[in-house]
C-alpha cells in the first residue's frame, strides 16, 4: 500500500435541480462563498478553465493545488479536473436528478499527496489526514446545500 494514495467518494443530496447545482460547482472560483475550506480560487492567465486552490480544513496547514479542466459536459452532469501541486491527481463531480427531485452530486477523487510534511508523517497521520478531508467535505456539503436551497 502506497500510503501517499487516497481515494475519495462523497455523495451529497441537495435540494436544488441538477442544472441550477452544476451551474455553481462549475464556477469555482466562487467556491470560497459557499465552501468554508476552499480559501481562494484564482484564475490562471485569465482562464476559466484551469487556476490555483486553496484549502485549509481543521489542521493548522494549507494544500495548494493547480487544476485544468479536463471534463465539462453539463447534458451529462460531469466536471473533472486534473490536479498538480500538494495533491497530484484528479477530481470529478457527477451529478444525478434525485427521486423526488432535487439532486445527488457524487464527489470522486484520486490522489497522490506531494506536500512534503504530508508525505513525511503519511503512515501515522493517514486517520488525521481522513477525519481532515471528511470534515472538509461537511463543510462543503451543508455550504452547498445552503447555498442552493429554493428560496
Amino acid at each position: 500500500m502506497d500510503w501517499n494514495q487516497y481515494r475519495f467518494r462523497s455523495v451529497w443530496e441537495l435540494p436544488a435541480p441538477p442544472g441550477a447545482v452544476y451551474a455553481v460547482l462549475e464556477r469555482a472560483e466562487e467556491y470560497p462563498r459557499w465552501w468554508p475550506q476552499v480559501r481562494s480560487v484564482t484564475p490562471l492567465d485569465g482562464s476559466a478553465t484551469s487556476g490555483v486552490a486553496v484549502f485549509r480544513s481543521f489542521l493548522p496547514y494549507k494544500l495548494h493545488i493547480t487544476a485544468r479542466e479536463t471534463r465539462r459536459d453539463p447534458a451529462a452532469g460531469v466536471l473533472e479536473i486534473a490536479m498538480t501541486g500538494d495533491l497530484a491527481g484528479w477530481a470529478r463531480w457527477s451529478l444525478r436528478e434525485r427521486e423526488g427531485g432535487g439532486t445527488v452530486a457524487v464527489y470522486d477523487q484520486e490522489v497522490e499527496v506531494s506536500k512534503p510534511l504530508m508525505r513525511r508523517f503519511a503512515v501515522v497521520g493517514r486517520p488525521v489526514f481522513l477525519a481532515n478531508h471528511a470534515w472538509m467535505m461537511r463543510g462543503g456539503r451543508r455550504g452547498l446545500a445552503a447555498y442552493v436551497r429554493p428560496v
